[in-house]
């Protein structure tokens, strides 16, 4: 059965937020006219795949969607962006600093990060740009599989403006990260619909 908004959240969900910021992510979604349906997954640890990522409007529309219940996914960034007086800000917001010259490259320093952390949700956007893709970057796949960490496929749906949660996490397919890839690619293409439909 799919759920709108209020009850989407698990028992496990890293949260963050008050009434306000609930309000305010509430009213953002009510103005761009899109809602979330579905449940998010009963996982400690989790990475979160947002896909089609299309529009510079998907980043708005995931920030009101996780305002709009208190939710709390961090992110990866560069960690030059964490200076005085932003940093503090990015990290609110669930910024993780990444060292991309370091010799430990980022699944690395990612399974650092979940080793470290006891209830953490990470969310990323395989295309790893807004252009079309041919397929997916395969960074969210090495660093779940080496963490041990499952993945949920978060979907937007253009059509019908909705953000569709799956419950079920990806059960891999494959016996390599190239079959995983393509499989997930081929379920989103099949099942979502993203803002720029062009970039898809």
């Amino acid at each position: 059965m799919r759920v709108v908004c209020e009850n989407v959240l698990s028992d496990f969900s890293p949260r963050r937020g008050n009434m306000f910021t609930r309000w305010l992510g509430r009213f953002v979604l009510r103005c761009m006219g899109w809602k979330m349906v579905g449940k998010l997954p009963p996982e400690k640890k989790l990475i979160i795949a947002g896909m089609p990522h299309t529009s510079n409007w998907d980043f708005i529309l995931a920030m009101a969607c996780m305002k709009s219940v208190g939710l709390k996914v961090s992110f990866m960034m560069k960690k030059e962006a964490f200076v005085w007086p932003l940093s503090a800000f990015f990290k609110y917001l669930g910024g993780v600093p990444i060292d991309r010259s370091s010799q430990r490259g980022v699944t690395s320093q990612m399974v650092d990060w979940f080793d470290r952390n006891e209830n953490v949700w990470l969310g990323m956007t395989p295309e790893g740009t807004r252009s079309k893709v041919s397929e997916y970057k395969k960074g969210y796949l090495r660093i779940s599989k080496a963490a041990g960490v499952p993945i949920t496929l978060i979907g937007i749906d253009a059509r019908s403006k909705e953000v569709v949660l799956h419950e079920e996490i990806w059960k891999y397919t494959g016996t390599n990260n190239d079959e995983d890839n393509a499989a997930i690619k081929n379920f989103v293409d099949a099942n979502f619909f993203g803002i720029n439909q062009r970039n898809q």
